[in-house]
């Protein structure tokens, strides 16, 4: 297993923790590696990454990446991982970028 992924029930708990109850203070943006990012999009039948929105179990901010084929489906099953591994900003922020204060 990669070191970028969770399992699918991490992801469920995840994404139903944003939609049940969101942050308060959004994450300004987030840093995702783009070793992940390519893991990602080397995998076959993928052509493009979804990301969804997350909150872990210990109130961190995350988004979490799948593998999306050319009909536009998510690919989650035994062939496909789910990746995580972002950071969120704040922690890990370039604050002299006119996106961090526009």
């Amino acid at each position: 297993m990669s070191d970028f992924t969770i399992t699918l029930d991490e992801a469920k708990e995840w994404t139903t923790s944003w939609r049940t109850n969101p942050p308060k203070d959004l994450a300004k943006g987030h840093l995702i590696p783009g070793e992940a990012l390519s893991e990602l999009l080397a995998t076959e039948g993928v052509v493009n990454v979804r990301a969804y929105m997350g909150v872990d179990e210990k109130g961190t901010q995350k988004l979490v990446f799948v593998g999306v084929d050319a009909d536009g489906k998510d690919l989650i099953d035994d062939n496909h991982l789910i990746y995580d591994k972002s950071t969120p900003c704040p922690s890990v922020c370039d604050t002299s970028s006119p996106l961090f204060n526009p």
